[in-house]
């Protein structure tokens, strides 16, 4: 299934997805494996993958893991990949071995800067030549806040109508706390022209340096809300990720109601964070 095509045929109800990260180690991979089943089974319209640890990426571990979501979860797939520090030679290595793998979906991204020479310097470059191998559906990643390297907001929107105009398919977001900052900012790139679906990214606190790390590598706002929470469960971590997985999935609820085309939620791994969360969505969508 082509990601584009989920959001061409939803009727009142947002595209779902969910996310998921590769194990680092072999001895993990039957754990993910337990968690994909768990997570193929609440219906998700599809489960990302984000790029491999240690440089494995969609040659290794991504790859894989998307596989198995595929042909033993039967779920649609998304794999990530990223292109910092690429050549065109290793992308287009990278695409045969998605191909091959029977993967369709491909989330481009610039990813971190590694040093050294590359042939890319923007997502833009990778979604084009993504389109001109062929056969993929596209997604690329936008930011309600803007991007932390980018000087501003607009100047953050002119690259994502670079990312249409190179054929990206649909967009999904950066993290957010605050869902006015994602309803303000679909206002804002429609305006501009980008009338690409979007899915709304929400990702659960588990702990305070979880927030902390979030907030500098994101740039992400906290939201008064969020800063009360923290506060009130300070000396408790467990009570602190209990309420912050039941915020994620208010909010998640919240999105629908609002009317996002999509929602994506980071799982972290952890199949009752996507159970509760879905669980708000349907309640709301009554699907």
């Amino acid at each position: 299934m082509m990601i584009k095509d989920l959001y061409n045929k939803r009727l009142n109800a947002p595209v779902m997805s969910f996310e998921v990260f590769p194990p680092k180690k072999e001895a993990d991979v039957p754990g993910l494996h337990d968690v994909l089943r768990q997570l193929a089974g609440l219906k998700p319209d599809f489960i990302s993958v984000t790029h491999g640890a240690g440089g494995t990426g969609a040659t290794g571990k991504t790859a894989d893991t998307a596989a198995f979501i595929q042909d033993e979860c039967g779920a649609t797939a998304l794999a990530h990949l990223t292109c910092a520090g690429s050549s065109r030679a290793s992308i287009t290595e990278a695409l045969e071995h998605l191909r091959d793998a029977g993967i369709k979906n491909i989330l481009a991204l610039r990813g971190d800067a590694l040093g050294g020479a590359s042939d890319y310097t923007y997502a833009s470059q990778l979604i084009e030549d993504i389109k001109k191998f062929g056969g993929f559906c596209v997604g690329a990643a936008c930011y309600p806040e803007g991007h932390i390297g980018c000087d501003s907001l607009d100047k953050d929107i002119y690259h994502l109508r670079l990312k249409q105009e190179a054929g990206a398919d649909f967009l999904i977001t950066q993290l957010f706390f605050d869902n006015e900052d994602f309803f303000k900012f679909i206002r804002k790139i429609r305006a501009a022209g980008v009338m690409l679906p979007v899915s709304a990214g929400v990702m659960p606190i588990l702990s305070r340096t979880q927030v902390e790390k979030m907030i500098y590598m994101c740039g992400a706002s906290l939201p008064s809300a969020i800063v009360k929470l923290l506060g009130k469960h300070a000396d408790d971590p467990e009570a602190l990720r209990a309420a912050g997985i039941e915020r994620a999935a208010k909010q998640a609820r919240d999105l629908a109601r609002g009317g996002a085309e999509g929602v994506h939620i980071y799982t972290m791994n952890k199949p009752e964070i996507a159970k509760i969360a879905s669980g708000k969505i349907r309640e709301n969508n009554k699907i």
